[in-house]
């Protein structure tokens, strides 16, 4: 299992599945072109960007290189980590044909050659056994103190505090959890969400 503390940024869901498999971080879709006007995640990209960096992971074709051009210029150069998969022609095993430029994409790349091209791309990354966080992190328990999650309530106040941290509108809870994770410690937002109920 590879920890990485940056956000990494991939263009779709079987990418993030794929990563999953063995990358704890938060891993971040851009949905292809999708990014392009989801002013949302753009601006939730720039956030996770100032408070950890990001790494970008897209195909090695030129839609891949379009979307990592567009996040250059969302994010000041500082903050960014680039990983570059190798170019394999190929079909990943659930298309019916191959991409226009007959390439391998993240999602059919092997897990080696991805885990040399973050370790290649300089992001902050260990290698454990496990999934253990150096940070104790905000947990699902946590939601359900604060009446997050499984109360009467906890739709309406999670989307309360969404606005509150700048957070796009579709963000599932599991989600949220996990950007939280990122943007803050727990005691962090334990005393941001005690500003938060008192409208501070």
């Amino acid at each position: 299992m590879i920890q990485i503390e940056e956000a990494v940024i991939v263009e779709g869901k079987y990418d993030k599945i794929k990563l999953s498999n063995f990358v704890d971080a938060l891993i971040i879709t851009t949905e292809g072109f999708g990014i392009f006007k989801d002013k949302e995640k753009q601006k939730m990209i720039r956030r996770l960007a100032e408070k950890r960096g990001i790494l970008i992971l897209t195909d090695s074709d030129g839609a891949g290189f379009v979307i990592r051009n567009f996040l250059k210029g969302c994010v000041p150069k500082e903050k960014i980590k680039h990983a570059f998969i190798p170019d394999i022609s190929g079909k990943e095993k659930r298309k019916t044909k191959p991409s226009k430029e007959g390439k391998l994409g993240v999602e059919g790349i092997s897990e080696k050659m991805l885990e040399e091209a973050i370790v290649r791309s300089g992001a902050h990354c260990s290698i454990s056994e496990g999934h253990e966080k150096k940070k104790q992190p905000v947990t699902k328990a946590d939601f359900f103190e604060y009446g997050l999650s499984g109360g009467e309530n906890s739709v309406q106040k999670r989307e309360k505090l969404k606005k509150y941290l700048g957070l796009p509108e579709r963000m599932t809870a599991n989600l949220m959890l996990e950007t939280i994770n990122c943007l803050m410690t727990r005691d962090e937002f334990i005393a941001l969400y005690s500003n938060f109920e008192n409208g501070d």
